[in-house]
């Protein structure tokens, strides 16, 4: 055990993350807190703030939810069409500078996967929507459907497709510092456009996108990773991706993650230690992550005026039915923090 926790407290380092005294690198709990800051122009009348809406699962307790604020209303809905739970916040005649608090206290628990089991069976039905194809997820593209007959040649079985996709997706990706937040998500446009270069959004697309492209149900999972003692956390979004194992359940993979390590490493695909991290991202981690979402791409939620966002992972704000640029301070001002037990 003590073995396997150092191993992860190296890799934590290795990718940017704190290890400071307040961290129990076995039980990982805090309160996060967002402080949402609207700076509206003179003569603006209505707003709108969408929130991802944690949930409690096998990997993460959440409890203690406040929300505070000078709003006219807010509430907690679910949107059907992505799997989407938000905290919608409105001010229906703004007669003040727009301001809201949102805190949840989170017991993450993630860990390593035990041992895979595929018995080739077929996936449940509720799992099906994760077969589908969109435009951030092109799953019935050729392009896709070339590369998978290519990566998956010889694999018989569900674990060794997956698992072939996720090394295809390794050795085909890079991760590129220069891109915007964690990326667009739109899988061809990385392959295409851009190389193979991106962030988790982009990476993890690729992914997934290969995974349904194969028959293999596959989500995105938007989230936070934090740094397990007390501080900012504004810039540590992420996206990781988790593929449907008949006999196991959903199996959670990070291709993304491998190509930070290399890049933070100067790794070449060779080379040991990327191996090692190409193992400790496959099937789960231990280090600390938060889920604040599964859902699928092109959210448009209710009252939204704007375009359908990418994904739905940061804080989403409109003034007078505007979408606001999340990544534009000037315009849309928010802090993410944890306090840690």
């Amino acid at each position: 055990m003590r073995k396997l926790l150092l191993s992860a407290v190296v890799l934590g380092l290795a990718l940017g993350f704190g290890t400071g005294a307040s961290a129990d690198p076995v039980k990982k709990s805090g309160t996060v807190t967002y402080d949402i800051d609207l700076k509206v122009a003179d003569g603006a009348k209505t707003a709108n703030v969408y929130l991802p809406y944690p949930m409690s699962d096998k990997n993460q307790d959440i409890t203690d939810v406040k929300v505070s604020g000078n709003f006219s209303s807010q509430g907690v809905y679910h949107d059907v069409k992505t799997g989407s739970y938000y905290l919608m916040a409105s001010w229906d005649q703004i007669k003040e500078k727009p301001k809201m608090t949102f805190s949840f206290h989170v017991d993450s628990h993630y860990q390593k996967g035990k041992a895979l089991k595929d018995v080739q069976a077929k996936a449940p039905v509720d799992v099906a929507p994760y077969l589908a194809s969109n435009d951030y997820i092109p799953a019935d593209s050729k392009h896709c459907k070339d590369i998978v007959k290519t990566a998956c040649k010889g694999k018989k079985t569900t674990l060794e497709k997956a698992r072939a996709l996720y090394d295809w997706t390794i050795a085909n990706t890079y991760r590129d510092p220069n891109v915007k937040g964690c990326g667009l998500g739109d899988a061809i446009r990385t392959l295409t456009e851009s190389q193979g270069g991106g962030k988790c959004a982009d990476i993890s697309s690729v992914f997934i996108t290969l995974c349904r492209s194969a028959g293999i149900p596959c989500r995105d999972v938007f989230g936070l990773r934090t740094k397990g003692a007390d501080g900012a956390i504004t810039g540590d979004f992420h996206c990781w991706a988790e593929f449907y194992l008949p006999g196991t359940g959903w199996v959670q993979a990070d291709p993304a993650d491998v190509r930070k390590a290399m890049l933070v490493e100067k790794l070449e695909l060779k080379d040991a230690a990327t191996k090692k991290h190409t193992e400790f991202f496959w099937n789960g981690d231990d280090l600390f992550h938060i889920a604040l979402n599964r859902g699928e791409h092109a959210a448009k939620l209710m009252g939204m005026q704007g375009e359908a966002i990418g994904y739905f992972m940061y804080p989403y704000a409109e003034v007078d039915g505007k979408g606001l640029d999340y990544f534009a301070p000037k315009d849309f001002s928010f802090a993410v923090n944890f306090k840690a037990d």
